[in-house]
This record gives C-alpha cells, structure tokens and sequence, in this order.
C-alpha cells in the first residue's frame, strides 16, 4: 500500500483498537506515519523499540508485597499509565526483538495486559519491522503471535513522497531530482553490501544536510554517506546543472524572466514554484505567474498548474487562467 493508503487504512485500525502488524523495507516512513496518526487525533503516543529491551524490561520487575504477603510484578514506567485516556502504543522493531521479547509483546498483544500491568481501554497497539528479505536481522515471527494482528504491507511512491516534500519544504533541488528520476527515491538492495542507500528517511537527512551548508569539500562524502556515493556524485551533477534559475521574485512582479532551457532547471524551477505559492498568493502574483508558466514547455506547464490545483490555489478565479486552459486543454482530457 502507498503511504497515504496505508495511513488511512491504519487510521480506522486505530479508532477500533485493532492489533496491527505494519511491514516494510527501511526507510520509507512507517513509524512517521503511525506518530502523524496520533498527532492528528490528538491522542497519546508511546514509540518501544523492542530489539533494544530485555523481557523483564516490557514485564518489570518482582517484587515483594509485605501487605499482601506475595510476590508482584512492578510495571514499567513506559508504557501507558493511565494518564491520556487514549493513545496509540507503537511497538517497533517487533521482529528484530529477540525471541523472549516477542513472548512478552504477545502476552500484551493477545490479553492486553503482561504481569500486573493492563493496557488502557482507549489505546491501540500497532507494530512495524522490516521484511525477512530486507537483510536486516530477523526474528521468524510464531504463528500464534501473527494471527493477532491485521498484516499490511507498505511501499515508498514517488509522486505522494513529492507532494508531502513541497508541503515540509524539502530543497527544491531534491524536489526536482526526484521528480526527473523518480526511482532514485527508494534505492534499497538487499543483496548489496553498501551501508548508505536511497531510501525517503535518507533524502530528509539530504536535506538536513543541504540546509546546514557545509563546505564545498564536505558536502559529496555527507551525501554519500547518506544516500551512496554513486547517486549522491548524480545527484550534485544534477544540481549544478541546475543552478541557472530565473528570479522568481521577478516572476512575481510580471517582469520578464528567462526560462530555462535545461530539463533539469526546469524541474527544479517547477518544484520551487509549487513550493512558493499557495492558498494566500494574491490574485495578481498568479496572473503574472500564470503569464509566465505559458512560456514553459507544456509538459512543465501542466506540471505545476496541477501542483497547485492540489494544494488548493484557485487558478480559475484569475482571467489569465482561461487563456492558459485554451492553450494547453489538449494536454489535459
């Protein structure tokens, strides 16, 4: 499932309090999506990264009641107290947790409650962990412990990762790359040996990396380091290509701008229109803009009308948009 699927779908999960077993390769975002789902409902949030704990650290720790003249289990601090009435508790990693430590998890997962502890009523439990085939160190998960959970299987998808990186102001310049060479935003090999591969979670670390402006002789090993040295050389390449941009500014103002005759400029140029414009854009700065994008290549043209079309800027409200439509309505059945 894409990401924007598998969010919706693990939102209704959630709201029922259905166990849930999120897979994938790395990389790609399931943990954000799972925390953007409690964000947005407002609602708690515990992330427990399982391969880190032992399995007396998810059932605590015995102790002796004097009282009660019997032996009891102290609970654990991290897991939900009682305090926010409704949550989500992420169990990350389930998988890679050794086997003990899913014997504990399964006791929580199939009863709802491990020694004293008892989850709250209003939280969810939701897993991830990676595949058996994504060459990370996998535990085979019982049979008994997968049957409680609703399995979905989520994958990267370049066009839903570009709107979502307009929207965070991710640099234009990875906007653009991504939008030319869109395969280049999930480069997993689970047969190669290299440590740093392409993946969603790496282009945001490219953009950490960007926006910190190392040095010129810093900046290829940074890169490489996080998404390869092979793409990350393709990616300066790119960029520098690239570089010869109109002002945007004059753009703006209805002067007359250059328009780039590199595909590579004029990605990055489109990328950094949809990222500047948006529901506040003054009337008049999108009848200029509107001039100007009819002097784009068409394909280029439509891209960015549909962009912001997306974002929800009312284009059609401008004169300049009906003739822009006459022009490129052969584009757009």
């Amino acid at each position: 499932m894409k990401p924007v699927e598998t969010k919706l779908a693990v939102s209704h999960l959630v709201e029922e309090k259905v166990p849930l077993f999120l897979w994938g390769p790395p990389g790609i975002g399931k943990s954000s999506v799972i925390r953007q789902i409690a964000e947005e409902k407002g609602i708690g949030f515990i992330d427990l990264r399982l391969s880190l704990l032992d399995p007396t650290d998810l059932r605590g720790i015995p102790f002796f009641d004097q009282q009660a003249h019997r032996a009891l289990w102290a609970p654990p601090a991290f897991l939900p107290d009682g305090s926010e009435p409704e949550g989500v508790l992420f169990l990350d990693e389930l998988n890679t947790a050794a086997p003990m430590v899913q014997a504990s998890a399964y006791q929580l997962i199939l009863d709802r409650r491990i020694g004293e502890y008892r989850l709250p009523d209003g939280w969810a439990i939701v897993a991830a962990g990676n595949r058996e085939s994504d060459r990370g160190v996998v535990y085979r998960m019982p049979a008994p412990l997968a049957n409680r959970f609703v399995h979905l299987e989520m994958e990267s998808d370049p066009e839903q990762w570009r709107r979502w990186a307009v929207a965070e102001g991710i640099d234009a310049s990875i906007v653009g790359f991504l939008s030319a060479q869109p395969d280049a935003l999930f480069m997993f090999d689970a047969r190669s040996a290299h440590r740093s591969f392409a993946t969603p979670r790496s282009w945001e670390y490219v953009d950490k990396i960007l926006k910190s402006t190392p040095e010129a002789e810093l900046l290829m090993p940074l890169l490489a380091g996080a998404i390869g040295e092979e793409l990350a050389a393709e990616f300066l390449s790119w960029r520098a290509a690239a570089s010869d941009l109109p002002d945007l500014d004059a753009i703006w103002r209805g002067e007359d701008a250059v328009v780039p005759e590199e595909p590579n400029a004029l990605y990055v140029l489109a990328s950094m229109i949809v990222q500047r414009i948006g529901r506040d854009t003054s009337k008049e700065v999108l009848e200029h803009l509107l001039t100007y994008l009819m002097k784009l290549p068409p394909e280029f043209s439509v891209m960015v009308v549909k962009e912001l079309q997306h974002k929800g800027v009312l284009l059609e409200k401008c004169e300049n948009f009906k003739v822009w439509i006459r022009t490129f309505a052969h584009l757009l059945a």
